[in-house]
Parts: C-alpha cells; sequence; structure tokens
C-alpha cells in the first residue's frame, strides 16, 4: 500500500498529477464531464438536424428551426440555475455529492429524451416536454462543470492547476467527439429511419454511459479545500448571497472572459452546422467535421493549459480573445459559403483553435478568481452565465442577422469580434484571488455597510 506522506503535501496536496490518486481524481474529471456533455451536446446536434421535423413540424422550415433552436436555448439559459443550486451545495455538502446527483440528473432525462413521442404522436405535449427536459438538462450540466473542475484543481499541486483543471474543460470536446460520431454512425447505418428512430439510440446509450461515469466517479475523495472547510466548522448558509455581497466583480470577469468560448460553440457547432444541413451537405459528413473539430478543441485545450502553468492564466487568455478577434468574420464567411470544405475549414479554427486555446486556462483561471468558501458558487455563476448568453442566444442572433442583406455575416462576425474584445480587457484587469489572505465568512449573511471579512494575516494576529 502507498504511503500517503509520499503522495501529499503539508496541506493536502497531491505533489504530482501522476499520483495513483491523482490520476482517478483527472480520470473522474474528465469522464464525467464528458458523459455529461455528451448528453448536452447530443441534444444540440439533435435540434440542428432533426427536431425541427419532429417536434415543431407546421410551422415552415425558418420557423421551426427556430423554435428547435429556442429550446436549445432554454437549456443554456437554465444553466446558471444549475451553478447556482449545485454550487450552493457543492460549497456546502460537497463536491463529490453535487457531482453525483448532477450526473444522474442528466442521464435520466437524456434517456427519457430518446423515448419522446414525436408531436404527430401527441399533440402539443411533445414540445412542451421538450422545452422542460431540455432545462433539466440545462440545471444538470450547470452542476458539473464547476464540480468537476473543483475536484481536479483543489487536489492538484498549485503549479499545475491549470493542466488539472483542464481535464474537466476538456471533457466537454471529448463528449461532442463521441456524441457526433454516435450520431453520424446511427444516421448513416439506420438511413431513412435516422429520422423516425435512429436518432433515438444515441439517447438511449447515455444509460449505459452514466453507470460507468459513477462506477469511476465514486472512487474519488473530497477535495483538501473542503475537507478543511468543514474541519473549521464554519457555518455557511447561502454561499451565493456572499459571493454577490463580495465578488460581483469576479462574477463579471468571469463572464466576459468565458463569452467568447460559448460564442464559438454556438456559432460554428449549432448555427454552422443548421447552414450546412439546410444547403444541402451530407449530414454524415457535416457531423464528422464537426468530430473532427472537437478532437482538435481537445488537443489545443490541454496544450495552452500546460502553456498557462509556465506562462500566467491572464497571457494564455488574451491571447486567445485576440486570435478570436482576428479569425471572427473569416469564419463566419466560410460557414456561409454553402461549400463543405469551406465549412470543415471554419469549424476547424472556430471550434478547434478559438475555442480550444481559451478552453484550456479558463478552467482554473475563474476558480482562482473565488475562495474556496464560495469557489464552486461563484466560479460557476460566472461560467454559466457565459454559458447561457454564449452558446444559448448566440445560434438565434445568427439566424436572426443573417437574414440581413449583404451585410449579415460581416454583423455576426463583428458582434462576434467585440465580445472577444471585452473578454479580453476584462482579463487584463482581473486579478486572482489570493489564497494567503482567505477571507472567513462571518457567522450571519453579509449585509450592505456590515463587518468586512477576516483575513487569515488578521485572525493570527488576534
Amino acid at each position: 500500500m502507498t504511503n500517503n506522506n509520499d503522495v501529499v503535501d503539508s496541506d493536502g496536496l497531491q505533489t504530482s498529477l501522476r499520483t495513483p490518486e491523482m490520476r482517478r481524481i483527472l480520470a473522474s474529471s474528465f469522464v464525467g464531464s464528458a458523459i455529461e456533455f455528451y448528453d448536452f451536446i447530443l441534444y444540440a446536434t439533435a435540434s440542428s438536424i432533426v427536431f425541427a421535423q419532429l417536434f415543431f413540424a407546421g410551422l415552415g422550415p425558418g420557423l421551426s428551426l427556430f423554435a428547435s433552436f429556442s429550446t436549445l436555448a432554454a437549456g443554456y439559459l437554465a444553466r446558471p440555475l444549475g451553478g447556482v443550486i449545485f454550487g450552493h451545495f457543492g460549497d456546502k455538502v460537497g463536491r463529490k455529492k453535487a457531482l453525483i446527483v448532477s450526473m444522474i440528473m442528466m442521464g435520466t432525462v437524456t434517456v427519457i429524451i430518446g423515448l419522446m413521442p414525436p408531436t404527430a404522436s401527441i399533440g402539443v405535449i411533445a414540445p412542451i416536454s421538450l422545452f422542460i427536459l431540455r432545462i433539466i438538462q440545462g440545471v444538470a450540466v450547470g452542476g458539473e462543470w464547476g464540480g468537476a473542475a473543483l475536484m481536479a484543481l483543489e487536489h492538484a499541486p498549485k503549479k499545475r492547476r491549470g493542466l488539472a483543471a483542464a481535464f474537466a474543460n476538456a471533457g466537454g470536446p471529448a463528449g461532442a467527439i463521441l456524441a457526433t460520431l454516435v450520431l453520424s454512425m446511427t444516421a448513416t447505418l439506420t438511413g431513412d429511419g435516422f429520422a423516425t428512430w435512429g436518432w433515438r439510440l444515441p439517447f438511449l446509450l447515455s444509460a449505459v454511459l452514466i453507470v460507468v461515469g459513477l462506477v469511476i466517479r465514486l472512487k474519488v475523495s473530497e477535495t483538501p479545500a473542503f475537507q478543511q472547510l468543514e474541519s473549521e466548522s464554519e457555518e455557511r448558509k447561502v454561499p451565493l448571497l456572499t459571493v454577490f455581497a463580495r465578488y460581483k466583480k469576479q462574477v463579471l470577469i468571469a463572464l466576459l472572459a468565458t463569452m467568447t468560448i460559448y460564442v464559438s460553440q454556438g456559432l460554428t457547432t449549432v448555427w454552422g452546422v443548421s447552414v450546412a444541413v439546410a444547403a444541402g451537405e451530407d449530414k454524415s459528413e457535416v457531423l464528422n467535421w464537426k468530430a473532427l473539430g472537437a478532437l482538435i478543441t481537445l488537443i489545443v485545450t490541454f496544450v495552452v493549459a500546460r502553456l498557462s502553468d509556465r506562462l500566467g492564466r491572464k497571457r494564455t487568455l488574451i491571447g486567445a480573445h485576440i486570435v478570436a478577434v482576428v479569425l471572427a468574420v473569416p469564419i463566419v464567411l466560410l460557414i456561409v459559403s454553402g461549400e463543405i470544405h469551406q465549412y470543415a475549414l471554419a469549424i476547424i479554427l472556430g471550434n478547434g483553435i478559438v475555442q480550444g486555446m481559451c478552453y484550456g486556462p479558463i478552467a482554473a483561471y475563474v476558480s482562482e478568481l473565488f475562495p474556496p468558501q464560495v469557489r464552486y458558487s461563484g466560479a460557476s455563476a460566472g461560467y454559466q452565465l457565459a454559458a447561457a448568453l454564449g452558446a444559448g442566444l448566440s445560434p438565434m442572433v445568427a439566424s436572426a442577422l443573417i437574414l440581413v442583406p449583404g451585410t449579415g455575416p460581416y454583423l455576426i462576425g463583428g458582434v462576434w469580434a467585440v465580445i472577444a474584445v471585452i473578454g479580453a480587457v476584462a482579463v487584463f484587469k482581473s486579478r486572482p484571488f489570493a489564497e494567503d489572505s482567505e477571507p472567513v465568512e462571518p457567522e450571519s449573511e453579509p449585509e450592505t455597510g456590515g463587518t468586512p471579512a477576516i483575513t487569515k494575516a488578521q485572525r493570527t494576529a488576534v
């Protein structure tokens, strides 16, 4: 048996990312996140190619796609709610427990969607039920990211936090790859039956994946940071109130720093897919290119995450935003070209390069803006608000702006570029939370004008 003193330091942190426990933790963050995002992205892709005909038939091609994207947006808009709910319990009862509940919730809903009858069979109940189920999906995935990132970050050596936290983010593109390839393979194998029953198979597969994820996730230990909070016996009534009383600026910075990621995702992997399919491109080929884009995202995420441990989060994140500014308009022009290879280049640049570069440092960067007592709540609030606004609304906004004669693509790209500029400025002006001056929550919830937080140094002096 391995001596625990050989693998943890005085703060209870793992001494390396290669210890047996750290490997289990990283695997849990990566696989758990991948499974939940498999479910979430599976819906996003299906909404682009099949849900409009099944659940919103009779509205016409344009309106049915818009309605399908509306349910997609509902899931993204529910993500902040999930961040709030799971952040609260993650800061009060533990990161691990919150993650297990999130995974069970996501898997159950995804299987139910796979069994949902179309509107032709049960009428208006179908789209209404789909809308509600998508909201529950959003709540579940909203709780996943913060917990998975913190499980890795709060166990890892401080000098390797960027790479460790990136395992949670890398689960996103890994889940997207799996969802896209499974959907593409199903479309090929079921042929004409895909639109009626073939699309259901990838959703039903989620039941098996969730069992695998739970087995892995149940084997990891709670984070040292949370264990220390529990040992201090401090009552943390409503962490979210503390976040918005003391860390409003950090929440805003987290939101602005993350927006570019989700605008990139929404425009290239959701709106872009619908444009390519509407132009007559083969569904399987479009989905295969989408999977390649996600694979590149996965690789770039790890490369830039490691770079962020050496150069710093701010430098790498600002550099990623500058790349987004430069490529925004060209990527949109490639998407609307109506040619499959130009769409392929667009998804490689937008989803693979831009999103991957931002993804690399973002988990550690956002988490490090907040102290451990409210880290799950604060990081999740900022990050999931960005997901709701960026990925949730960008396909709908793009669908509207593209109708502007002549300038539609330039307007879409211009909005994306402006968002990236704002994100870069927010990161430039930000500062991470100082671990050696950690605030301690008072016994009662903070009030405006109340007693300020006490630092560790002040507590020692007392």
